[in-house]
Parts: C-alpha cells; structure tokens; sequence
C-alpha cells in the first residue's frame, strides 16, 4: 500500500526550543560535526489504492489544515513512498 509522507517543521524565524536541547546534549557529548539542530514532524497517511493527483490534493488539504499550525509551522514536504 502507498504512503503519503508530509513533514512539517516549525518556522525558520521560530525557535526550536527541543531542537536547542538536543543541540545542547550534543555538544556537552563532544559531537562538533553539527552546528545546530530542529526538531519537526512526519505524518505517514497510507493509502487505500493508487495515489491520484485528487488524493494527492486532499494530503496537502489535510497537512495545511489538520496536520500543521500555520502560525507556527510549515509544511515542508508531501511524498508518494511506495
């Protein structure tokens, strides 16, 4: 069964408080290679049958509606996983 995958993370201009702590744990391991770290989600829709555009068009209904906060958060992904 297909899967439809969408990944929202928050704002760019927002901080990312969880992303911050893990940044934080990271250093304090001695883990130098990344500068910094944010923490989003992802949301897997499996599909009943094939993946049209229509449904396609309801993921991305869904995502910006039901799935994200606009105010806070961007959608940043939509994709067909087989």
């Amino acid at each position: 069964m297909p899967t439809i995958v969408v990944d929202v993370m928050p704002k760019a201009e927002l901080l990312d408080p969880q992303g911050k702590a893990v940044s934080g744990a990271l250093s304090r391991l001695g883990v130098s290679e990344f500068s910094s770290v944010r923490i989003g989600k992802r949301f897997e829709l499996t599909v009943e049958g094939e993946v049209g555009e229509d449904v396609l068009a309801k993921a991305r209904e869904i995502a910006d509606d039901i799935l994200s906060n606009s105010v806070i958060e961007d959608v940043v992904g939509i994709e067909v996983v087989e």
